[in-house]
C-alpha cells in the first residue's frame, strides 16, 4: 500500500472517528441474554447451546439474528456466540449508541461472532457496518472482515478474504456523510 493511500485511509478513519462521540449503549452490558429459535440444544457439561432455525439473540437494545447460533460460556459466566446466516441471507445485528440523539449501529456479514466479555462483534464474509443516527445512515462501511468494538465505537475492515480476480476485489469501502449543513444560498 503507498503512502497517499495510507494516509487517505488514516484521514478516513479520522473523520470516522470523530463523526459524533457515542459508545453502545451501557445499560446493555447489565441486561440478561435471550435467545429464541426453532430448535436448540443445551450441553451443560461442556457449557453450550446450539440453535437452529431463525435465531434472535436479545441482550437489552442488541439484536442479532441469524439461520444457526452455537452459544459457549465461560466459567465467569460470559458468552461467546457465533452465528451463521442461513442459505442466501445474512446474519445480522443492530444495537442502540449511547449518546445524543437517537443513534445505532447496524451489522451485516455470512458470519458474526461476538464476545459480550468485551462487546465486540467481529463479521466475516460479505460484512457491513452502518451507523444511523435519527434513522438516516450517517456511515457505512464494507469489507471481507470487520471487527466492532461496541464498547469504544471503534471498527477495523480489511479485504484479507476477497480475491483478486474481479474488479475491485482487496479493497474497502467507505461512505461518510456529511455533518454540516450546507451554506444558504445567496439571496
Amino acid at each position: 500500500m503507498n503512502k497517499i493511500m495510507k494516509n487517505c485511509l488514516l484521514g478516513c478513519w479520522m473523520a470516522i472517528a470523530m463523526h459524533g462521540v457515542a459508545h453502545a449503549e451501557k445499560a446493555d452490558s447489565t441486561k440478561p441474554t435471550m435467545i429464541e429459535a426453532d430448535q436448540g440444544t443445551a450441553d451443560d457439561v461442556k457449557q453450550t447451546r446450539t440453535l437452529t432455525g431463525n435465531v434472535i439473540l436479545t441482550r437489552g437494545t442488541l439484536v442479532m439474528k441469524a439461520g444457526r447460533a452455537l452459544v459457549r460460556e465461560d466459567p465467569q459466566g460470559y458468552q461467546f456466540v457465533t452465528f451463521w446466516a442461513a442459505p442466501g441471507m445474512l446474519a445480522t445485528f443492530r444495537q442502540k449508541r449511547d449518546g445524543p440523539g437517537d443513534l445505532w449501529v447496524e451489522g451485516q456479514a455470512e458470519r458474526i461472532e461476538y464476545d459480550n466479555k468485551t462487546e465486540v462483534a467481529q463479521l466475516f464474509s460479505k460484512a457491513r457496518l452502518t451507523r444511523l443516527q435519527d434513522a438516516k445512515q450517517t456511515d457505512q462501511v464494507e469489507g471481507a472482515y470487520i471487527s466492532y468494538e461496541g464498547r469504544k465505537e471503534l471498527f477495523t475492515v480489511n479485504n484479507q478474504d476477497a480475491g483478486g480476480s474481479k474488479p475491485g476485489a482487496g479493497r474497502v469501502k467507505m461512505v461518510i456523510q456529511p455533518t454540516a449543513a450546507a451554506p444558504a444560498p445567496a439571496p
